[in-house]
């Protein structure tokens, strides 16, 4: 019959013991998310779409600033967007489209709902993707650009996105939500 040895216990023991003192270091491993500011744009902009919103935004348009075309400086165009939220979302909580009209007169502000003047022209132009509040850029974030003939593909994003993204918010997307 067989006995129990003493080192056999001993072995046991010891790696038991290790692997309790090691798994602190393992849990600590795991990456903390980052703080963010109360002023930014989008924690600011979750924050009210949470409260006045019921954490949901569907289809929600809204007509924007005038801009000078790139290919043709003389020619003016105007930013249309569409926002939709939703706080469930695992992941692209806030989804940003961004398309451009010729520059609109007061009559047609007048005439046309910011849905069918967004639904006028061809394309979105860009698209921006938030997941979680922070700059733009962050781990979940993305930015869609409209290539020259194409439809819109992934682009980096860099310092004239994310500052392209908190003009959006902060100037047209904030204050449309909060007069509706």
């Amino acid at each position: 019959m067989r006995t129990c040895r003493p080192t056999f216990l001993v072995h046991a023991v010891f790696c038991t013991l290790a692997m309790t003192a090691a798994l602190p270091t393992f849990c600590a491993a795991k990456e903390k998310p980052a703080t963010v500011s109360s002023d930014d744009v989008t924690l600011r902009l979750f924050q009210l779409l949470d409260s006045s919103y019921g954490g949901k935004l569907s289809d929600f348009y809204f007509v924007g600033d005038v801009y000078k075309d790139p290919k043709n400086p003389d020619k003016e165009l105007q930013h249309v967007f569409k926002a939709e939220y939703d706080k469930a979302r695992a992941f692209g909580r806030l989804r940003l489209y961004v398309r451009g009209v010729d520059k609109l007169t007061p009559g047609q502000l007048k005439d046309y709902t910011p849905q069918q003047i967004y639904d006028f022209a061809d394309a979105d132009v860009e698209k921006f993707t938030k997941t979680d509040p922070g700059p733009l850029g962050r781990t979940g974030d993305l930015y869609f650009l409209a290539t020259e003939n194409g439809p819109l593909a992934t682009t980096p994003i860099t310092d004239e996105a994310r500052k392209e993204y908190e003009v959006c918010v902060s100037q047209w997307l904030t204050p449309a939500l909060e007069k509706k």
